[in-house]
């Protein structure tokens, strides 16, 4: 496992998908670890750069100094996005992972670019199941004579707590094995959670979102279990009627656990929002056009021009397109070349270099890495001026969908719906990293003000 050191805390994670993908954080919830989120990491690993943290004082994580609250979950996973990009990332969280994701959106919504919630918690205020029978061992837990006496009885006591927790957690035909049901129990037992588990209990009723999702401006995909028992469906009300941006599915014969519950609908739907296959086949192995354009058009659904398309747009505007290989290092267009073309990066990463002027002896300087769903050339695309940098196929080589200048002007003219909504992403895309650029400029204004003393 990976580790990172964020303020002061050693944070654990589980690492997968390449390297120069956009950053998938994945956030788990009450009680848990990195594995809730672990029968969605295959999938999203196709795409993304995954990291699936321990929180502080879970799993293999070490504990904070001081009162665990959830702006500070967030505020320390924030710092870790920026220590892993200088790049929005998408955020995949369960239960109190949920409550973090959204509270990271909500306060800095220019460091998030998606979220993909899993019966998140919203109001703070559990189940009346919950706050029945597991709410005053969690009070216990708080003091540290009453914690070490239920560490002390809980292994004379796991059988009847899984009994009580069970039901809880999952449906009555729930789909969970045998295995997974004796991994996530073992997690919940982990030995010294006992304060851990009391303090975030009282900081996710402490956290309360209900009257502030309205102010999100974050996308987002929320699936939860129709017989979740640990955090009510309820809060799934407040998701439909604050929410603007939200998809939300509510999923039969699931519980609190649907990506162990239900996996293939759980994947199918995260897979469908995000642009993610659901086979590995490489478009470059199809031999068949109309293959190529309906994978194209599955990417397409989590990518800068994309966002907000229907499956049908997506085709058309996919079967405009045309499919470029290149291989690591490989130029792809020079600096100062007439720009013709939106080049969007399905596969692998495309870099931008900025070539020395004439007279200028000093080497090539890396600006920016362009990820998968991000498109580089808008700029001079819309303006009709000349490349300003030079771009090369990334470590990984690139696998880009390429849009000429004439193709998006026919598209317009033939489909105005379409051509203005391709048109309507990419000014939204060039707005949002003016947005994402103006806020790093502040932070490093704000630490030279700083080391100043000012």
């Amino acid at each position: 496992m990976a580790t990172y050191l964020v303020d002061g805390a050693r944070i654990y994670a589980r690492e997968d998908g390449p390297r120069s993908g956009q950053i998938c954080l994945c956030i788990h919830g009450w009680s848990s670890s990195w594995y809730a989120l672990s029968p969605l990491l295959p999938l999203l690993a196709r795409r993304f750069r995954c990291v699936a943290v321990d929180l502080p004082g879970y799993g293999n994580s070490e504990r904070l100094h001081g009162r665990i609250t959830i702006v500070r979950y967030a505020d320390m996973l924030v710092r870790l996005v920026q220590e892993l990009t200088d790049s929005p990332a998408v955020i995949v969280g369960h239960s109190m992972g949920g409550m973090i994701g959204i509270t990271m959106a909500l306060r800095y919504p220019q460091l998030v670019d998606r979220l993909v919630l899993l019966c998140p918690t919203i109001s703070g205020l559990l189940s009346t199941y919950i706050n029945a029978v597991v709410s005053p061992i969690t009070m216990l837990e708080r003091y540290p004579v009453a914690n070490r006496l239920v560490a002390a009885l809980e292994p004379w006591v796991n059988g009847l707590t899984d009994r009580i927790m069970r039901p809880a957690s999952f449906a009555e035909r729930t789909e969970i094995s045998d295995e997974d049901y004796t991994r996530l129990r073992a997690d919940a037992r982990r030995p010294g959670q006992g304060r851990v588990r009391a303090e975030c209990y009282w900081a996710m009723r402490a956290n309360d979102l209900r009257g502030r999702l309205g102010q999100l401006e974050t996308p987002g995909l929320v699936i939860w279990g129709a017989e979740d028992n640990t955090v009510p469906l309820r809060d799934a009300g407040v998701v439909a009627d604050e929410w603007r941006g939200v998809d939300l599915r509510i999923v039969p014969k699931a519980g609190h656990w649907p990506q162990f519950e239900t996996p293939a609908f759980t994947r199918k739907a995260i897979a469908a929002y995000l642009g993610l296959p659901l086979v590995t086949t490489r478009l470059e192995d199809s031999t068949n056009p109309d293959e190529v354009v309906r994978r194209a058009a599955e990417f397409l659904a989590n990518s800068d021009i994309g966002n907000g398309m229907t499956f049908a747009q997506r085709s058309r505007l996919a079967a405009q397109c045309r499919l470029r290989i290149y291989r690591p290092g490989d130029l792809i267009a020079p600096a100062n070349d007439e720009c013709t073309d939106l080049y969007i990066v399905q596969d692998g990463s495309v870099e931008v270099w900025a070539e020395p002027g004439p007279g200028d002896e000093t080497s090539p300087r890396q600006l920016t890495t362009v990820l998968r769903g991000q498109v580089t050339g808008e700029m001079a695309l819309l303006d009709g001026g000349r490349r300003s940098a030079a771009l090369r196929a990334g470590e990984e080589g690139a696998t880009l969908l390429v849009l000429r200048r004439e193709r998006l002007r026919a598209l317009i003219g033939d489909d105005p719906e379409l051509g203005n909504a391709a048109i309507w992403n990419i000014a939204a895309t060039l707005a949002l990293r003016l947005r994402l650029a103006n806020w790093q400029q502040q932070l490093i204004y704000q630490e030279l003000q700083e080391a100043r003393g000012e």
